[in-house]
């Protein structure tokens, strides 16, 4: 049952002490890491819903139509590195590793987060092609 798993985003914790009290208590994200891993969590259990509200309304797509699209096997969650550059901006560089239809890839990104209205939220990223 998902009260008992490990949470998807690798912090070793149980779900509902972790990614879950964003993704089903509401709970605001204390940091743009906090932030970035429940959104990863949130692609593992097709959170679109969730991914969307945690998006800047300036970058914001209208859907992501994740239940359109072939279903992605996750398979980890590396965070490189969180800076802070002031109160209100953050960037989180990360590597997600998943399979389509059997074939692996990751994805290398560095996301940029704004604090505004009192949370974080995702703003964009830049993907990094062929680093580890």
């Amino acid at each position: 049952a998902i009260k008992t798993m490990l949470c998807p985003c690798g912090s070793n914790q149980q779900y509902t002490d972790c990614c879950g009290r964003y993704l089903n208590n509401g709970e605001v994200a204390a940091t743009a890491e906090l932030l970035m891993r429940s959104r990863y969590t949130a692609y593992t259990l097709d959170r679109e819903d969730y991914l969307l509200a945690t998006w800047h309304h300036s970058t914001r797509p209208v859907s992501l139509e994740l239940a359109n699209k072939p279903r992605n096997q996750w398979l980890g969650l590396a965070v490189k590195r969180h800076e802070q550059s002031d109160l209100d901006h953050a960037t989180v560089e990360f590597v997600a590793r998943y399979k389509i239809n059997g074939r692996a890839y990751r994805l290398h990104e560095i996301s940029r987060f704004v604090y505004t209205e009192g949370r974080w939220f995702y703003v964009d990223g830049d993907i990094l092609q062929g680093l580890s």
